[in-house]
């Protein structure tokens, strides 16, 4: 592959837009098999009625043919609640009750939709977006990060141990604890401590999950079964103020 020439912005126009929405058509919908109600099946685009809302954090890379952007992530600032013509509530607010990070008087970022092309991962891609987020942050004077995350499938049987260990050693603090809806609250404290292969189980979970605990995220209470995209759904929640400066430098793409 041609060496990357990445260029990180904000979606500056409709065409942004419809690249990252290109994007997450092909990981969420065409890779993952999910699906929605405003998910354009004939012109490739992954989309839902939040869009207009948020600022888009795209990853191009402008020596790749076609369809340049490789990696989104989708933001949404608490203050924007507040503004006229704006959204009323957070996309994530469908999976967990946010009560308690509302109600903190803090400055909220929710994000979502994070996705990264299969050439890209696991190298300087994320990395890049990860500065950028770190830009956003600090621009914004955010406090507390949150958003759902994803295992693939819906079979929780398959991802007790993984889910049981996140409980066990990740769940967020009382203050900053969110829970899934009451209607569709999955347990995630479907093992005990002693009977799981921790390291087997935190293998099988996600790498971007895997970073936000590395940077001293935690996971609120409970899981999302989502069928509509085939995904058991946790909520990753990361507050700022005790994120150690390691993390952040790591975060922030420099070197701890």
């Amino acid at each position: 592959m041609t060496a990357p020439d990445f260029e990180l912005r904000l979606a500056q126009s409709d065409a942004d837009l419809i690249a990252a929405q290109r994007l997450r058509y092909d990981v969420f919908v065409r890779e993952l098999g999910g699906n929605g109600s405003l998910v354009d099946h004939e012109r490739g685009l992954e989309r839902d009625a939040f869009d207009p809302f948020y600022d888009h954090l795209i990853l191009f890379d402008n020596a790749r043919e076609g369809s340049p952007a490789v990696g989104v992530y989708r933001l949404l600032r608490g203050d924007k609640l507040k503004t006229p013509g704006g959204p009323d509530h957070f996309y994530s607010e469908a999976e967990y009750d946010l009560s308690i990070l509302k109600a903190s008087g803090r400055k909220l970022l929710e994000l979502g939709r994070s996705c990264l092309h299969p050439d890209y991962r696991g190298g300087a891609a994320m990395m890049h977006l990860w500065t950028g987020l770190a830009a956003y942050v600090e621009q914004h004077k955010i406090e507390i990060l949150f958003g759902v995350a994803s295992f693939h499938g819906t079979d929780v049987e398959a991802l007790k141990a993984s889910l049981s260990v996140l409980h066990h050693r990740h769940l967020a603090p009382a203050s900053i604890r969110v829970r899934a809806q009451p209607d569709a609250f999955q347990p995630m404290d479907l093992l005990p401590e002693s009977q799981i292969d921790r390291p087997a189980a935190m293998r099988a979970v996600p790498a971007l999950i895997k970073g936000y605990l590395r940077l001293g995220g935690f996971v609120g209470e409970g899981a999302f079964v989502d069928h509509a995209f085939n995904t058991t759904d946790i909520c990753l929640i990361i507050d700022m103020a005790q994120v150690n400066d390691r993390a952040r430098a790591i975060y922030a793409g420099g070197a701890a």
